[in-house]
């Protein structure tokens, strides 16, 4: 029987963290948990580790990114003593601004398409929230690289805008899991190659680089709503990257916001403000009013999480004051700022988070109501998701007929949606119709075995 070898470098860490074996597992069992995956991961299991037994899977990402929180510094799986990965993969792949962004996105997207592992249950790193309140050296003189072939206009521009903007809302009405592979593959192939085209002129190339980042925006999207938090994460740097180097007023800015709010949804709080804040100061002044609309109210939440109720309340009444002025001017908004939908709806659905976190039901509930209602039937999935959040609220102050009625609605509008979130939500309802369902509620029971019927067609 062949002896293993003690991992003293993984020892070394474990001791200098001050947790327990217990504290460990935890500790990797909520970070995997952020990406959807759940680890039988215990004490015992660490023992193992120390004694030279070696993680599967992710589960040595999961370890890292654990002790990195932990010790506020990035760790590694050399650190760890464990190696690099198996195959070609690299874990660290799309979390540095400093790199040619077309060959970083090109090399996590073909990673994605082909389903590879360790990449699609990577961690959410911390630490790489960072990197965007930092002076990096931008890679548009990477991004410019020439290749063979004509040169790309105007119209060729607009055509890869035009698919885009269609996987968009293909995105919102079917659910992120719906053409994903066929847009990662798209966005690999034709927009990675309209980026290293020659360009026509100078404007030609930074709305290119716009649309590349849109599209690598819409990746990440994608993966959010698949539940894949890590890769979701690099998808998103890697559009920042694109958004800095197009010089698009306001974009780079905007990838800063959804950054910001993938690190609230994961209820990291730590760089939730910096990253909105340094967003809107990109955006401030510089974008049409609803736009920046869309700023404040993300900012708000942030102000939200952090505790700072009263600037969080000023922060809402700025962001409707902006979205009121910018639809009485019929402002045009660019079509990287549509991801979620119409900016008033998306407004009022923040806002309805904003109010959420600082505990006022009521308010909430009546802003995920406008926001749903205010989408018309385009957009399916967030339609669905604002009336789950509506429902919920409901729920917590006893309204159950009205929150069973309200998540009724909800089931409707999931028909032909593909999303990991809108199944979560799904089994969330079941759960908090337990006890009411315990009870003999008959709107309860009803609506649970109608959940109940949805998941099991929906596997």
């Amino acid at each position: 029987m062949t002896q293993r070898t003690a991992n003293h470098q993984l020892k070394k860490l474990i001791d200098e963290s001050g947790l327990s074996y217990e504290g460990i597992a935890r500790a990797v069992k909520a970070v995997a948990l952020e990406s959807g995956q759940r680890l039988g991961t215990n004490r015992s299991a660490v023992h193992h580790w120390i004694k030279g037994a070696e993680p599967s899977g992710p589960t040595p990402g999961y370890l890292a990114e654990a002790l990195s929180r932990r010790l506020g510094r990035r760790i590694t799986r050399q650190d760890l003593g464990l190696g690099s990965p198996a195959g070609d993969e690299d874990e660290s792949i799309g979390l540095t601004l400093d790199l040619d962004p077309i060959a970083t996105l090109t090399a996590i997207g073909e990673a994605d398409v082909n389903r590879r592992r360790l990449l699609a249950a990577s961690a959410f790193s911390l630490a790489a929230t960072t990197l965007p309140l930092q002076a990096v050296q931008e890679a548009a003189a990477r991004s410019r690289t020439v290749s063979g072939g004509g040169a790309a206009g105007h119209a060729d521009v607009a055509a890869v805008r035009d698919m885009v903007k269609l996987f968009m809302d293909m995105d919102e009405k079917h659910g992120g899991q719906h053409g994903r592979s066929a847009f990662v593959q798209y966005l690999v192939t034709d927009i990675a190659l309209m980026c290293r085209a020659r360009f026509a002129s100078e404007q030609a190339r930074a709305e290119a680089l716009s649309v590349a980042s849109a599209g690598a925006h819409l990746a990440g999207w994608k993966a959010y709503d698949s539940g894949e938090q890590g890769l979701a994460q690099r998808y998103y740097m890697q559009s920042l990257a694109l958004a800095r180097a197009s010089g698009v007023v306001g974009q780079d800015g905007f990838v800063m916001r959804t950054m910001s709010q993938q690190a609230m949804k994961l209820h990291r709080a730590e760089h939730c403000l910096a990253l909105a804040e340094t967003g809107w100061n990109h955006a401030k002044g510089r974008v049409n009013a609803q736009v920046e609309a869309l700023f404040a109210i993300t900012h708000a939440h942030a102000l939200a999480k952090s505790g700072q109720r009263q600037r969080a309340l000023t922060g809402i009444d700025h962001a409707h004051t902006a979205l009121t002025a910018g639809m009485r001017a019929s402002d045009e908004v660019p079509f990287w700022a549509l991801a979620w939908g119409p900016p008033a709806a998306t407004v009022h659905s923040r806002t309805a988070k904003v109010f959420d976190t600082l505990g006022d039901r009521g308010n909430s509930a009546h802003s995920y109501a406008t926001a749903a209602a205010s989408r018309g039937t385009t957009y399916a999935r967030i339609i669905a998701l604002d009336l789950v959040a509506e429902a919920e609220q409901h729920a917590r102050d006893g309204s159950i007929e009205q929150a069973c009625a309200t998540w009724s609605k909800a089931i409707d509008t999931m028909a032909g949606v593909k999303s990991a979130r809108t199944l979560k939500a799904v089994r969330s309802m079941r759960s908090d119709l337990r006890p009411y369902r315990s009870r003999g509620v008959r709107c309860a029971a009803e609506l649970d075995e109608r959940a109940r019927t949805f998941l099991a067609h929906h596997r």
